[in-house]
């Protein structure tokens, strides 16, 4: 259940549903990241293969090894999405991202306007705690921040694309970080070969309509 909350919730409400609405613009993508933990589970017993009535049986010991990191971006409409899998998320992990968002994904952009969640990582700010000045103002200049409003992280689309992947293809145990990088980038490749697109039929009018008591001045 939502709370009451102020006119900055609101005001980065619409801000976040009016991109989603816009035609799409490949000088100005709309780009929604989101990031999660996995844990890394390795099987102690090799599973029993499946047979006809019976599916694949796993022992219930299990190994931990230790915990990677996902990065999401996803391009809604144009049906693109990259996961990074990574060791760590600090700041630096996250301007890395952005400069291969920048000088990889989307070269021809003008600016790529990234909704993103208010984690402390998700800043210009970092840019500059990973490069030089010179390159984390170039980076920063192709990219337009649209945070969700606090507590109001089910806004992210990412967040949504995070969800598809986790039940698709991370709903298992996978024991180390090469394993985690091959099953990931084999889902993303069929994923976005389809171009599997994010289809939000939540705008303003029906915020209005259907949140009204979000709005400090009834709509």
């Amino acid at each position: 259940m939502i709370p009451a909350v102020s006119g900055e919730f609101v005001a980065r409400m619409e801000d976040v549903l009016d991109l989603y609405a816009e035609p799409v613009d490949p000088k100005r993508p709309v780009v929604g990241v989101d990031e999660c933990p996995y844990q890394l589970v390795a099987e102690v017993r090799q599973p029993l293969p499946c047979r006809p009535g019976q599916p694949e049986r796993y022992d219930y010991e299990y190994r931990r090894g230790g915990t990677c990191n996902l990065f999401m971006f996803v391009a809604p409409q144009q049906g693109w999405r990259h996961v990074a899998v990574t060791e760590r998320r600090t700041r630096v992990d996250f301007a890395h991202q952005l400069r291969a968002l920048v000088d990889e994904h989307f070269p021809d952009a003008e600016v790529i306007r990234l909704v993103a969640d208010n984690l402390n990582t998700h800043s210009l700010g970092s840019l500059y705690e990973a490069f030089p000045a010179a390159e984390a103002r170039r980076i920063a200049r192709k990219i337009e921040f649209h945070p969700t409003p606090k507590h109001g992280s089910w806004l992210n689309v990412a967040e949504v694309e995070l969800a598809v992947l986790m039940k698709q293809c991370l709903d298992r145990r996978l024991g180390d970080l090469a394993s985690v990088r091959r099953e990931v980038a084999a889902w993303e490749e069929k994923r976005n070969a389809e171009q599997v697109q994010v289809h939000w039929r939540f705008g303003a009018t029906d915020a209005r309509t259907k949140l009204s008591r979000l709005y400090p001045v009834k709509p």
